[in-house]
């Protein structure tokens, strides 16, 4: 009795701090939000004040005395945080969609991309992004380094909407990306497969904010069997927007015709043996440094399963006389090959 108690009350706990970190971070949200919207508020009023009397940069210097003078535990009133506020009314302002966007996202989150974005489409994809995956402000740094949006808008190369029901293969394809960045690894030559995969399992919080929303990590090296084979997926996730298992292999060198169906070997394992009754069909995810489209369509024309295939880079802080000491795409295949056959 006292187990079944104890087992009970254990779920009764965990259900009361859900709730409560739940409550804490909607309370957070909420604080946020009116915090941007005051932000806004004075900007417009600096802005329709200068304007209407002919006020100078001098109103802004007065106005952050005065304010830091009664408000002295509130660090935002400086002079360079109002010039801030103005200058976000005055780049929303004719934006109705960004300005309904941007209370959703922390002060220093819109600072970073009103300095370093222009384009109204961009900064529409960096705030969506930090809406819906959380970046912090380091992460969305490094996404506008990579140039996360111009990547965004490649073509993606995949199956779903043949193997998938139309509404399944619109979140899949949302749920892949045509390029991923891994320049967090810090890898500054090529590596051999499983030495990316360690490197990743290592990053893993960092490569899964690369991956997007709703994944979760299952494992490396996942095995499988079939009648007394055994097979090894490189990386195993599960993703709780598409309710799907997603397998992801990993390429050093360029996309191979026979990638696609080894992916599909694969899924069709995990069809079998590891997805559950309520899951959707598994989804997978073929990594490769380099692909040719064309090449890609062919292949994934006779598979069954739901495939994607993405390329990936590396650092981009390469200095120019060690790139050239790199061994090419050709020489780093003979020495993949070479590798294996010797484990």
């Amino acid at each position: 009795m006292r187990n079944i108690v104890s087992k009970e009350y254990s779920h009764f706990l965990n259900e009361i701090k859900s709730r409560i970190i739940t409550s804490r971070i909607q309370a957070i949200r909420s604080v946020n939000k009116e915090l941007i919207e005051l932000y806004w508020e004075i900007g417009k009023a600096i802005t329709e004040r200068q304007k209407k009397f002919g006020w100078g940069k001098g109103v802004v210097k007065q106005l952050s005395e005065d304010l830091t003078s009664e408000y002295e535990s509130f660090k935002g009133f400086s002079r360079d945080n109002l010039w801030r506020m103005r200058m976000f009314y005055l780049e929303y302002k004719d934006y109705t969609k960004l300005a309904q966007l941007v209370p959703e996202i922390p002060w220093g989150h819109n600072i970073l991309i009103m300095q370093k974005l222009k384009n109204s489409k961009e900064r529409e994809y960096y705030i969506r992004s930090c809406i819906q995956l959380g970046w912090s402000r380091n992460v969305l740094l490094n996404q506008i380094k990579a140039d996360a949006y111009a990547l965004s808008l490649r073509r993606k190369t995949h199956n779903f909407p043949k193997v998938l029901p139309k509404h399944l293969a619109e979140q899949a394809d949302e749920s892949i990306k045509s390029v991923y960045n891994l320049d967090f690894l810090d890898i500054t030559k090529p590596v051999l497969e499983r030495e990316l995969e360690k490197r990743l399992v290592d990053r893993l919080k960092r490569f899964m904010l690369e991956l997007g929303k709703g994944f979760s990590f299952i494992g490396n090296q996942y095995r499988l069997t079939l009648e007394h084979n055994e097979y090894f997926i490189d990386l195993l996730f599960f993703n709780r927007e598409l309710k799907s298992l997603v397998a992801i292999e990993l390429k050093t060198g360029k996309f191979e015709p026979e990638y696609a169906g080894k992916m599909d070997f694969y899924l069709h394992l995990l069809d079998e043996q590891v997805r559950l009754k309520d899951e959707n069909p598994p989804i997978g995810i073929i990594l490769c440094a380099d692909k040719d489209n064309i090449v890609v369509e062919y292949a994934l024309r006779s598979v069954k399963k739901a495939v994607g295939v993405a390329e990936y880079y590396l650092t981009k802080r390469l200095p120019k006389e060690f790139k050239e000491k790199l061994p090419d795409a050709e020489t780093l295949k003979k020495s993949v090959r070479k590798e294996l056959k010797g484990k």
